[in-house]
């Protein structure tokens, strides 16, 4: 399933603690965009369904459907600066036709 780095796990948990959520598992969500890229979706579920697929990655419960589960197979989630003082989510999928393989 979707792996979650160390930065992106501080983050996700300062976020919890800031909105008084610490209790509720990150949802993850991804669907296929007309041209085949994948668009990503996260926040916290105060719901889950029978089907969601559950796991724990770096500390963090983690719940997706099963829709999105094969899209997010082998990704990684990490928490990078994207510009100098500007950071941001980014997701590393190798089902994403426009991801790209560290060389």
């Amino acid at each position: 399933m979707i792996t979650i780095t160390p930065e992106a796990a501080e983050q996700i948990k300062a976020s919890a603690t800031q909105q008084g959520i610490e209790d509720l598992p990150l949802r993850v969500a991804a669907r296929k965009t007309e041209d085949g890229s994948i668009e990503y979706a996260m926040g916290f579920a105060d719901q889950t369904g029978a089907d969601d697929v559950s796991f724990n990655s770096e500390g963090i419960d983690v719940v997706v459907a099963p829709g999105s589960a094969l899209l997010l197979k082998g990704a990684v989630m990490d928490f990078v600066e994207i510009e100098p003082g500007e950071q941001n989510f980014i997701f590393s999928n190798p089902n994403d036709p426009s991801h790209k393989k560290a060389e």
